[in-house]
C-alpha cells in the first residue's frame, strides 16, 4: 500500500474529500454523441471535461470552428461544467508559441475555461519552461484552470504551477501496485488526478480505495483496454464510456456515502 503520512492517510481513509470524475478526452461528437450527452446527465460528479478538436496525442483546436464541438461545448458550459482545451506539450519539447496560438483559438472559438496539458514534462529542468507557459496561459483567461497531464509524478515544483496534476495514467495492472510520492502528502486531493485504464468492474471498488488511499480527488477509471486491434490503429481507452459508466457515477455522485 502507498507510503503517505498518518494525517493524509486518515484524510483519505475517512472520504472527506469526494470523488468526482475528469473526461481526459472523448471522441468527436459525431462519434461519441452518447458520451458528450452522458456529461450534462443531472447528478453526475464531473469535475472537468477536455475538449481534443483535432484528436490524438498532439490535438488541438484544428484550423477552424468545428460546429459540433461548438455545440457540444456549449452544453457543457451550460450545465455548468468546466471546459478544458487539449495542449500537446510533447514531453517539454513543443514549441512556446505553437502551443500559446492554440490556446488562443480554443478562447475565441470555444471559450474554453482553462487548459489540459497532456504529455507535460516531469523533470526539474523543464520547471522554467512550464512555469512560463502556465503563466502566459492565465494572462490569456483570467482564472484559468490548468491540469497538468504529466502520468506520473513530477517533481514537486510542478504543484506550484497547475490547479491539478495527473499524476497516474496507465493500466489496472500497475495501479493497482503503485506507489504515491510521499510530497503529494502536503497537498489537498483536489489538487491530483488518477487516469486508469483496464479495470475490471470487479475491481472498481478495489480501484476506488486506491485512488482515496493515495489522495486523488479527481479520477477516470474504464475497462477499456489500451491496445491496438489487429489491423488497425490504436484506440485511446478513454475515448469511449466504460461498461459501467453508471455504476461508477452511483458510486462517487453525490449524497453518495464513502
Amino acid at each position: 500500500m502507498p507510503n503517505l503520512t498518518r494525517t493524509a492517510r486518515q484524510k483519505a481513509a475517512t472520504g472527506a474529500d469526494r470523488l468526482g470524475l475528469g473526461v481526459p478526452g472523448y471522441a468527436h461528437p459525431l462519434v461519441a454523441p452518447v458520451e458528450w450527452a452522458e456529461l450534462t446527465r443531472p447528478g453526475t460528479p464531473l469535475h472537468w471535461a477536455v475538449l481534443n478538436v483535432a484528436g490524438g496525442a498532439r490535438g488541438g483546436p484544428g484550423s477552424r470552428p468545428d460546429p459540433h464541438c461548438l455545440e457540444a461545448a456549449g452544453k457543457l458550459r451550460n450545465a455548468g461544467i468546466r471546459v478544458l482545451g487539449h495542449l500537446d506539450a510533447a514531453h517539454g519539447t513543443r514549441a512556446f508559441g505553437d502551443q500559446i496560438s492554440e490556446a488562443q483559438r480554443y478562447l475565441d472559438w470555444y471559450r474554453v475555461d482553462g487548459f489540459y496539458l497532456d504529455r507535460c514534462p516531469t523533470d526539474r529542468d523543464d520547471l522554467l519552461g512550464m512555469r512560463r507557459t502556465a503563466e502566459t496561459l492565465r494572462a490569456l483567461r483570467e482564472g484559468a484552470h490548468l491540469v497538468f497531464g504529466h502520468g506520473a509524478h513530477p517533481c514537486p515544483g510542478y504543484a506550484e504551477l497547475a490547479d491539478q496534476l495527473v499524476t497516474f495514467t496507465g493500466p489496472w495492472s500497475e495501479y493497482r501496485w503503485s506507489q504515491v510520492a510521499e510530497w503529494t502528502a502536503d497537498h489537498p486531493p483536489e489538487r491530483f488526478c488518477h487516469l486508469v485504464h483496464g479495470v475490471p468492474r470487479t475491481h472498481l471498488e478495489e480501484a476506488l480505495r486506491i485512488a482515496r488511499w493515495q489522495g486523488a480527488g479527481t479520477i477516470y477509471f474504464t475497462d477499456r483496454p489500451d491496445r491496438a486491434p489487429r489491423g488497425k490503429g490504436r484506440i485511446d481507452p478513454f475515448e469511449t464510456l466504460p461498461g459501467y459508466w453508471d455504476e461508477i457515477v452511483s458510486r462517487i455522485g453525490p449524497g453518495i456515502s464513502e
